[in-house]
């Protein structure tokens, strides 16, 4: 589903930010990123999104090289995929339900179709109830559940999330958490970037742990072991 074949990325600055990395996440999996601050775990999501391109290597999503996607064809690549970011972005002026919509309404979906994509998805968020209301009046945590729906709202095959737990309280990141394993069990592939130790070994998932740019670990690391 996804490979990373001797990945390395350097900016313009000369900062090597990703340096021969090398990765293979399976159809179905959900696997955890991991890394101290400046690691490259972000780096990777953005070669992974086609943000960025990576100076060496390749990268392979659902078959598809990235090194050789068009300008133009990344869009309709990101159809593919669901992303979840730390600080929500979501849209003040509207509602709920239309920042929900938003990548719906970019596809073209049909009005009586986006209705029923846009509830089913906030149905799995336990948000429903609040489609009209505006998001600057939600929690946090209720915040990134709307972010976590408008990721899903198009059934991708792969989600990817930065951080998404990074301003929550620990009871929240677990529910957060838990709502990723849901859409995995479903048959969703699930990339999540974090750096909540303990809260990842309690997930006892597979964990890629990035250093200074190089993977350093890839396995499924025991609560002791995190605690340490």
């Amino acid at each position: 589903m996804i490979t990373f074949d001797n990945v390395s990325k350097r900016y313009e600055s000369g900062q090597d930010a990703l340096m021969r990395v090398s990765l293979e996440i399976e159809r179905g999996d959900m696997v955890f990123l991991t890394g101290h601050s400046g690691a490259g775990k972000s780096t990777l999501l953005k070669l992974l999104t086609a943000i960025e391109r990576p100076t060496r290597g390749s990268i392979l999503v659902a078959g598809q090289n990235l090194n050789r996607l068009r300008r133009g064809q990344i869009p309709y690549f990101r159809r593919n995929l669901g992303i979840v970011f730390q600080n929500h972005q979501l849209l003040f002026d509207r509602s709920v339900f239309d920042n929900v919509a938003l990548p719906l309404q970019v596809a073209g979906c049909s009005r009586r179709e986006l209705g029923r994509r846009v509830r089913a998805a906030l149905d799995k968020v336990g948000l429903l109830h609040k489609e009209k209301q505006n998001p600057i009046v939600l929690s946090g945590g209720e915040q990134q559940r709307v972010g976590i729906a408008r990721a899903v709202v198009n059934k991708p095959a792969i989600l990817v999330a930065d951080e998404p737990t990074g301003n929550l309280d620990p009871q929240l990141s677990a529910e957060i958490m838990q709502l990723f394993a849901d859409f995995n069990a479903v048959g969703v592939t699930v990339l999540v970037a974090s750096h909540d130790l303990e809260l990842i070994a309690r997930m006892k998932r597979r964990v890629l742990t990035l250093q200074a740019g190089q993977l350093i670990y890839d396995g499924v690391p025991s609560r002791e072991a995190a605690a340490l």
